[in-house]
């Protein structure tokens, strides 16, 4: 489970909760049936008519990969694998990577050396890879729409549930204790609309494409990886080419590895 993910939400939701007891208005006022209706509701109807059945039901899915806490290898820790699969290419041949594979869990890594060991072109290898990683990128790009369409739409639902809010207000006139009550309650469905869109859903969308980037760069670190082991390359120049691709933190790490030999 994602804690620091579950924070914030809940941080978010008693910077609410909170600014109202300090401004002095009734937080059961938020307490509003017919609000969350329109809102909840309307969004994902909006959604429904933006996107087909297939990727509206795989919304639970893209919610589980969002507060799952999924750890995601460094990529210091890849290009270190990398080289030493390359030292051992070099010293003993590509067939000799078949051991190299027994309990490798990057699958992508696995199925990239899988194709060298088969002796695959190089095109071919670099084809199947670039491939593999464009789906990917491509499912997890549908996902995170699916939240930027959400958090485009709750706002503007919010103002339609101020305005449905209003007009039941202007038929009450004649009661004005009623009509203030109704009148509060009514802009209760723009602080949802609002709150959904950008406490929720455009965050939601914003971290399922963080995710994204992270997992992609390391794919493609794999992939030049891969054809620079199945070109022969020193070991060395495999590291160093593989840390112009990574972050100044990542890539002191690689070096610092580098030191350690």
């Amino acid at each position: 489970m994602d804690i620091f993910l579950i924070i914030g939400v809940i941080t978010g939701l008693l910077s609410i909760v909170v600014g109202m007891i300090v401004k002095g208005a009734d937080v059961m006022v938020l307490l509003n049936p017919a609000a969350a209706i329109i809102i909840l509701v309307g969004t994902a109807a909006a959604v429904m008519n933006s996107f087909p059945k297939k990727e509206f039901l795989n919304i639970p899915k893209i919610v589980g990969v969002l507060f799952k806490e999924r750890k995601i290898e460094d990529a210091a820790d890849i290009i270190e694998q990398i080289a030493d699969i390359s030292k051992t290419a070099r010293k003993n041949g590509l067939l000799s990577l078949e051991q190299s594979m027994q309990g490798m869990d990057n699958k992508f890594l696995k199925n990239g050396l899988r194709m060298v060991i088969d002796g695959m072109e190089r095109e071919t290898i670099s084809e199947i890879l670039h491939s593999e990683i464009n789906s990917m990128e491509e499912r997890h790009r549908a996902g995170a729409s699916i939240f930027t369409s959400a958090g485009g739409a709750a706002p503007t639902l919010g103002v339609l549930g101020a305005v449905i809010g209003l007009i039941g207000a202007l038929g009450n006139l004649s009661d004005t204790e009623r009509l203030a009550h109704m009148i509060a309650a009514a802009f209760v469905a723009t602080l949802y609309g609002i709150f959904f869109g950008y406490v929720i859903f455009h965050p939601f969308a914003s971290r399922l494409k963080r995710k994204s980037h992270e997992e992609i760069s390391n794919m493609y670190i794999i992939l030049e990886g891969v054809l620079a082991i199945q070109a022969g390359e020193n070991p060395t120049s495999i590291k160093m080419k593989l840390a112009c691709m990574v972050e100044p933190k990542e890539r002191a790490k690689v070096e610092e590895n580098s030191k350690g030999e």
